[in-house]
């Protein structure tokens, strides 16, 4: 999953050859030896183009904290949502009950906005 999301924030900035190959691997969950087939090269050279990769991503991550910060903000909306549930299950007051309505609708469209 980690790999995926590095990949979400910034796979952009891979070469496009980078990106086919990370792709292949990581979301299409092709083995190193059906890519190299495909890409008519070695598995080690699938492996050192795929370690490559996972650097350049980290590094990303390193410097900016996008995922890391995508992770804490879906972290906390879990967290309004579920206290959102539990006013809501324990009080009966209509206007209450449509302010709570409210939280849970902004923090679903925080979720939605990742």
């Amino acid at each position: 999953m980690k790999k995926a999301l590095l990949y979400d924030f910034y796979g952009q900035l891979l070469t496009e050859h980078q990106r086919a190959l990370y792709e292949d691997i990581v979301l299409n969950d092709l083995s190193y030896a059906e890519v190299a087939k495909e890409e008519g090269i070695s598995r080690q050279g699938v492996y050192d183009l795929m370690k490559r990769c996972d650097k350049i991503l980290s590094e990303y991550e390193e410097k900016l904290h996008l995922v890391e910060k995508f992770l804490n903000t879906k972290k906390k909306v879990t967290q309004i949502n579920q206290f959102a549930k539990d006013i809501k299950n324990r009080n009966g007051d209509e206007t209450l009950q449509e302010q709570i309505e409210q939280i849970e609708k902004i923090s679903n469209a925080i979720l939605e906005e990742y």
